[in-house]
């Protein structure tokens, strides 16, 4: 088996772009508290208390990436790279919990009374958290699909989730501000809430997914067509294909069956070649064991397969 290390270029990027998620973060609490400060807006408040949510999620998800790098030891045989499902179910709860507490608080200013002020400055603070935080969240994204990379692909979608919800922020402040009709401020806080529960859940089936070992359909319609093509090329067949994604690669297990009389020599020379195939050809990279059996007494000595 061949393992394909990630590149160290590759390591450095996601590391810088986790760095400045964490950066960004903490600035849009200080623009999202200061806002909320001039306002006293629900709405303002809501989306403050998911950017600390977030930040909580980045500090989260920047130990995940590390441990993630970590190769494989005694007690972690497998390596450490299936912290990515822990670190994206972790954020998915994170956006869970920001949106009850969004609900919670724009139903109890909506009861309690409201009163804004400074609507155009809190609006122009938004505006900007807005805009910086679109650019992150498509970066992330972005670099996180490029690079295979669950952790920072979650981010980006929080990143993002973070935007949406600044941007219904903007929408509710404006109507409050034309109409001046004030519930217009809470009533975006429920809407917001509910689109980050919807977000916060897609994550947390993501990780529940990937912890629980489910095959890609994508992958398996790869691999069969690869196999297909290659064990007929070499006059082989091939069974017991599994594969499962461990975070940051694919593992893959497969047993191929030889004709009577091949040697040992030929059989895990192609064997080999077969491996190396499928490494280079899932990405990022794949990890390959394959089980070498003859044709002619497989079905007896394995009659249940």
């Amino acid at each position: 088996m061949n393992v394909t290390a990630t590149s160290e270029t590759d390591r450095k990027a996601l590391r810088f772009a986790m760095t400045l998620s964490l950066v960004i973060g903490c600035l849009m609490f200080v623009m999202k508290v200061s806002a909320y400060l001039l306002t006293g807006s629900a709405a303002i408040l809501s989306d403050a208390a998911e950017s600390v949510v977030h930040v909580a999620a980045v500090f989260f998800a920047s130990y995940s990436l590390s441990l993630s790098y970590k190769p494989a030891d005694e007690d972690h045989q497998y390596g450490h790279s299936k912290i990515a499902f822990f670190s994206a179910g972790f954020e998915g709860a994170m956006i869970i919990l920001a949106a009850i507490y969004i609900l919670y608080e724009s139903i109890h200013k909506w009861m309690t009374g409201l009163h804004l002020d400074n609507l155009a400055s809190g609006s122009l603070l938004t505006a900007a958290a807005t805009l910086i935080n679109g650019g992150l969240g498509g970066y992330l994204l972005w670099l996180g699909r490029q690079k295979k990379s669950l952790i920072l692909e979650a981010n980006g979608k929080h990143v993002l989730t973070d935007c949406w919800t600044s941007a219904a922020v903007l929408v509710g402040l404006g109507l409050t501000y034309f109409t001046k009709w004030l519930p217009w401020d809470p009533i975006c806080g429920i809407i917001m809430a509910i689109n980050i529960l919807i977000a916060g859940g897609g994550l947390i089936r993501s990780a529940m997914s990937g912890l629980m070992d489910k095959a890609d359909p994508e992958t398996h319609r790869q691999l069969v067509s690869l196999l297909n093509r290659e064990t007929a090329k070499h006059g082989l067949s091939y069974h017991a294909l599994r594969h499962r994604n461990v975070g940051d690669a694919q593992w893959v297990e497969m047993h191929l069956l030889f004709p009577v009389g091949t040697a040992l020599a030929d059989a895990h020379r192609t064997a080999t070649a077969i491996e190396q195939l499928i490494e280079v050809s899932l990405p990022p990279r794949a990890y390959v064991t394959t089980h070498l059996e003859c044709q002619g007494d497989h079905d007896i000595l394995h009659p249940e397969k």
